[in-house]
C-alpha cells in the first residue's frame, strides 16, 4: 500500500497578520455566541416579571460584567467589519495578496473606530448622569 501525501503542518507557514485576523474572526464568533446567552438573560428576566429584571440589571451593571460587555461590543465590531471583508471577498473582489492585506489594515482600522464610537456613546456621554 502506498503513503498518503499528507497535508502540510503548520509549522510550514510564516506567521502572517491576515493569519491571526482568520483566528480571531473565528474566536469573536464564538465569544458572540456567549454574549448572546447573555441577551437571553436579560430579554427572560425582562419577561419574568420586574424583580427578575432588576437582579439582571443589578448583575449586568456590576464593573466585571461591563467589562465583559466592552470585550462583546469589540468582538462586535471586528466581527462585523471582518465579515464584510469576507462578503466582499465572495463577490469576487479584493482577492489579489496585496487587495487582502491592505482590506486587513482597513477592518484592523474600522473595527477599533467602531469600538470606540459605540463604547464613548455607551458609557462616555451618560458618564455624569444619575
Amino acid at each position: 500500500m502506498s503513503e498518503r501525501p499528507l497535508s502540510p503542518h503548520l509549522s510550514v507557514y510564516r506567521f502572517m497578520y491576515t493569519m491571526a485576523l482568520s483566528i480571531a474572526h473565528r474566536f469573536t464568533g464564538v465569544g458572540l455566541a456567549m454574549a448572546l446567552c447573555a441577551l437571553v438573560y436579560w430579554l427572560a428576566s425582562a419577561a419574568a416579571g420586574e424583580g427578575e429584571y432588576q437582579r439582571a440589571v443589578t448583575l449586568l451593571s456590576a464593573w466585571p460584567a461591563r467589562l465583559l460587555l466592552l470585550a462583546w461590543l469589540a468582538a462586535f465590531c471586528y466581527h462585523l467589519a471582518n465579515g464584510i471583508r469576507h462578503l466582499i471577498w465572495d463577490a469576487g473582489f479584493g482577492l489579489e495578496k496585496a487587495q487582502a492585506r491592505r482590506s486587513a489594515r482597513v477592518v484592523i482600522v474600522v473595527a477599533a473606530l467602531g469600538f470606540l464610537l459605540a463604547a464613548w456613546l455607551l458609557y462616555g456621554v451618560h458618564r455624569g448622569a444619575p
